[in-house]
């Protein structure tokens, strides 16, 4: 006899989906996790799980179902083997219809919002605050303290150590909500809820100050300067396959300029424009990539916030996307040609290579535009 339906209560595994090795690569993630007594080693990531080689055979796909965070279709080989146990998603890019419609007890929320920790923290309040008030009335720890004073002091610093863990992330996604254009409401509700979390852990609220704790995230994140350029370009990587091309983006928190004088200060036997293009083609020769997108921001000597792009493409058919690209994005981004440094700004080769370098004046549209617009180039 089979057992009810609901008998058993499903185990979820958050997987971060990047390889352990990159976490040291992210240094806002080792400065946040420090108010919440993490180690990198605590994560889970995709490192964990099985060799790609015979995943199928130690995970089998139906006897899995995927909820996918800050974005809605599964890519890569973990997509070709998985996409159709992809079971909710929350998230807050355009939506690319490949999650169910009809995802029954799980959540299907696609929205727009600054952060998708905005949207991940609105859903999951009605379970934490459940989860506190059971703590609460349980005992925090098993009877860590002496009193219920002591239990309700251990429930409180928890919660207010997970909500900066939450908080950091909307509030570096949304500039401390003062972004116009990726603030929402969602955001702004989030912030207030996971604010309340802390202001009532006497242990943290008295010192803490939202300002504060958001500068010392964004300069952490901002500290790059210690890594090479190789893992500038994989810090912050998304890559995409669309109707048989791949395409790669890098987001990098420093102008173009700060990323030549690396390159240079790295391969001092060469020029510093040619060693950071042949750093990028090595990067995106490894990768097989179509097309590769490197977009940087930046605040300017006038304090203006600035965004470049440099697009790249290898192949005919990416030469062909990126043209489409050019022309079709080039009002909606105001994209105005880059005049740096070198030989970076442009080339062509025997239409088989195409590289421009941007300007993109129209600053509010971050990679959740740029990439559906190059990726529909690609179509």
């Amino acid at each position: 006899m089979s057992p009810p339906k609901g008998a058993f209560t499903p185990l979820y595994v958050p997987v971060t989906n990047i390889p352990a090795s990159d976490i040291p690569l992210r240094p806002e993630y080792l400065a946040v996790f420090k108010h919440a007594n993490i180690e990198p080693s605590h994560l889970i990531t995709l490192d964990d799980l099985p060799p790609l080689s015979d995943i199928q055979t130690r995970l089998a796909p139906e006897n899995t179902r995927w909820i996918l965070v800050d974005h809605n279709a599964l890519q890569g080989q973990l997509g070709k083997i998985y996409s159709q146990r992809v079971a909710g998603t929350i998230d807050h890019h355009d939506d690319e219809g490949k999650v169910p419609k009809d995802t029954g007890e799980e959540p299907r929320i696609i929205e727009k919002s600054g952060s998708c920790t905005s949207l991940i923290t609105n859903y999951c309040r009605p379970t934490w605050d459940m989860l506190s008030a059971s703590a609460l009335s349980s005992g925090a720890a098993h009877a860590q303290g002496d009193s219920a004073s002591d239990d309700a002091a251990v429930v409180k610093r928890w919660d207010a150590s997970v909500a900066q863990l939450g908080l950091a992330s909307i509030l570096i996604d949304t500039a401390n909500l003062g972004d116009e254009n990726k603030t929402t409401e969602h955001d702004r509700k989030a912030v207030e809820y996971l604010e309340a979390k802390i202001a009532l852990c006497p242990q943290l609220s008295a010192s803490f100050d939202r300002t504060e704790f958001y500068e010392e995230t964004d300069a952490a994140k901002k500290d790059i300067g210690a890594l090479k350029l190789q893992d500038i370009l994989r810090k912050d990587y998304k890559q995409w396959d669309q109707n048989g091309l791949k395409l790669g983006i890098s987001s990098v928190v420093k102008h173009i300029e700060f990323l030549l004088h690396k390159a240079g200060d790295e391969a001092s036997a060469e020029s510093a424009s040619d060693a950071f293009l042949g750093t990028l083609e090595q990067f995106s020769k490894d990768r097989e990539l179509d097309l590769y997108t490197l977009m940087t921001t930046s605040t300017s000597a006038e304090g203006q916030f600035q965004r470049e792009i440099l697009l790249w493409a290898f192949t005919d058919r990416g030469v062909s996307a990126a043209k489409k690209f050019a022309t079709n994005a080039a009002e909606e981004l105001g994209l105005e040609a880059w005049h740096g440094s070198g030989s970076v700004a442009d080339t062509t080769r025997d239409n088989k290579q195409w590289r421009k370098v941007w300007w993109q004046r129209r600053v509010q549209h971050s990679r959740k535009r740029v990439a559906p617009l190059i990726r529909e180039a690609m179509t």
